[in-house]
């Protein structure tokens, strides 16, 4: 599986970022699909998840209310619209995915995930 993320960019705080990652696996809609960030010097760190099958969707504290993730399963694509940015979201984004639906208690650990995308840099500027 291959997973092409797109859509980082500088902003300056308070501004508006989409970011887009397509999958080349055919049997998408059954993946679970999340997206992570890392900063320097820090771990990479869960920022939202949808689980195939699931109407909800999943958030770090941090970012709820200010991201939303999506996905296209006609596409083969998630989405990560993010508003209101701050300083401290710059990072680089990485979509990640798991051929199947991942138990909520291990939703947002990295180490749960199978295949990840090359990352996309957010810079948000204050």
């Amino acid at each position: 599986v291959q997973l092409q993320a797109s859509g980082g960019g500088l902003v300056q705080a308070g501004g508006s970022l989409r970011l887009s990652c397509a999958a080349s696996e055919r049997f998408f809609s059954s993946y679970t699909m999340g997206w992570f960030r890392q900063a320097p010097g820090k771990e990479r760190e869960f920022v939202a998840a949808v689980r195939s099958g699931d109407t909800n969707t999943y958030y770090a504290d941090s970012v709820k209310g200010r991201f939303t993730i999506s996905r296209d399963n006609a596409k083969n694509t998630i989405y990560l619209q993010m508003i209101s940015l701050k300083p401290e979201d710059t990072a680089v984004y990485y979509c990640a995915s798991h051929p199947r639906r991942i138990i909520l208690t291990a939703l947002r650990s990295p180490g749960n995930y199978d295949y990840w995308g090359q990352g996309t840099q957010v810079t948000v500027s204050s």
